[in-house]
C-alpha cells in the first residue's frame, strides 16, 4: 500500500474521496481517519443526508470537508458529490467502517496507470454477518440479469466501493434516487463502453453499534425496477420486441381455434374471442413499431452521451 501511495503522490493527480452517509456517528470517524491515512494526498468530502445524530460534527473533527443534501436517497447524495466536486479520480466508499481503505491506492493506481473509467471493489470474505446470504444471492441474480441485456462488466455490481475518472463522473446522469445508483454505474460504463476493471478488496461486518440502512427485499425490488427500466430506455427495439412476441403468441393461441370453426362452418360463432385476438395482433404490431422508432432515439441519445463523455479529458500520466 504505501509503495501505491508513494507512486500516486508523485504523478499529483487530485484525489476525492466520496463519503456519503446517514446516522454514521459510530463508523464515519474511522472511514475518515483511515482514508486520510491510505491516501494523504487526498480530500475526504463526507455529504450527510439528514442524519439525526453526531455525524457531521465526528467528520469535521476528524478533518473531512463535511456538506449536506437534504433530498433522501444515496442517489440523490451521489448526484450533489458529482455535480459539486471537482477531482481528477474519485474514489466512492459508504461511511459504514465495512470496506477496505488499505485497497484504495492499489484501485487508484489501476485506475491511473490502466486508464480505467471505472475500477470496482470486489468485496470478498468469509464472514456471514458482513455479507447475509440473501445478500449475496440477490446481487448474484441482479448482476447476472445485467449482464444478459448489457454484457459483462464485474462479478459484484452492487458494490459501494469505486474509483471513477473525471470523465465517467462527469458524464454520468445519476436519474436514481437510492440505493439503485450501482446499477446506474454499471449500465452507464456498460453502454458507452468504458475500459473498467475490479479488485479483489476484503469486506467486514459493520462494528457493535451501527445498524444497516438496507432492506432486502424492498431495494431488491427497487434494483429489479431500474433494470427494466434501463432496459427500455437503453434497449428499446428488445424491450419491446419481447412485449410483441408475447402478444402475438396470445393473439394465436386465441385465434387459432376460432379460425379453425370458420373454416369448418362459415361461422364465427365465439366473436368475443375472435376481437380480442385481432387486438392482441394489432397491439403487437404496434409494440415492435414503437420499439423500431425508440431505437433510433436511443441510439440518438447515446451520441450524445458519448460526446459528453470524451468532451470531459481525463488525467494526463505522461
Amino acid at each position: 500500500m504505501k509503495e501505491a501511495a508513494e507512486t500516486l503522490s508523485e504523478q499529483s493527480p487530485r484525489i476525492a474521496v466520496l463519503v456519503p452517509c446517514y446516522n454514521e456517528e459510530v463508523t464515519i470517524g474511522t472511514v475518515v481517519r483511515d482514508f486520510r491515512a491510505a491516501l494523504p494526498f487526498a480530500t475526504v468530502y463526507v455529504y450527510d443526508n439528514n442524519s439525526s445524530d453526531r455525524t457531521r460534527e465526528i467528520a469535521r473533527a476528524e478533518s473531512a470537508v463535511v456538506r449536506q443534501e437534504f433530498m433522501q436517497g444515496k442517489g440523490n447524495v451521489i448526484r450533489r458529490m458529482f455535480a459539486d466536486i471537482d477531482a481528477d479520480y474519485y474514489i466512492l466508499v459508504d461511511g459504514d467502517a465495512t470496506y477496505e481503505a488499505a485497497a484504495a491506492p492499489r484501485m487508484l493506481k489501476e485506475a491511473i496507470d490502466n486508464h480505467f473509467d471505472m475500477v470496482t471493489g470486489l468485496r470478498v470474505t468469509d464472514r456471514k454477518a458482513a455479507y447475509r446470504p440473501g445478500h449475496v444471492l440477490g446481487n448474484k441474480v441482479l448482476t447476472s440479469l445485467v449482464q444478459h441485456f448489457f454484457g459483462r462488466a464485474t462479478d459484484d455490481m452492487l458494490s459501494g466501493y469505486r474509483v471513477f475518472s473525471r470523465r465517467f463522473v462527469k458524464s454520468f446522469p445519476a436519474a436514481s434516487s437510492g440505493f439503485e445508483t450501482e446499477t446506474e454505474f454499471t449500465v452507464h460504463a456498460l453502454q458507452l463502453s468504458m475500459p473498467i476493471s475490479e479488485i479483489p478488496t476484503r469486506y467486514i461486518e459493520r462494528p457493535e453499534g451501527s445498524t444497516s440502512k438496507l432492506n432486502t427485499w424492498s431495494d431488491g425490488v427497487r434494483i429489479l425496477t431500474t433494470i427494466i427500466q434501463l432496459v427500455k430506455q437503453e434497449r428499446p427495439l428488445l424491450f419491446f420486441t419481447i412485449i410483441a412476441l408475447f402478444l402475438a403468441f396470445v393473439g394465436v393461441v386465441l385465434g387459432v381455434p376460432v379460425v379453425a370453426d370458420y373454416m369448418r362452418s362459415g361461422f364465427v360463432p365465439r366473436l368475443p374471442t375472435a376481437v380480442l385476438a385481432t387486438g392482441c395482433e394489432i397491439l403487437a404490431a404496434l409494440s415492435l413499431v414503437c420499439g423500431l422508432i425508440l431505437d433510433s432515439v436511443a441510439a440518438g441519445r447515446l451520441e450524445v452521451k458519448r460526446l459528453a463523455y470524451i468532451s470531459c479529458g481525463c488525467f494526463n500520466t505522461e
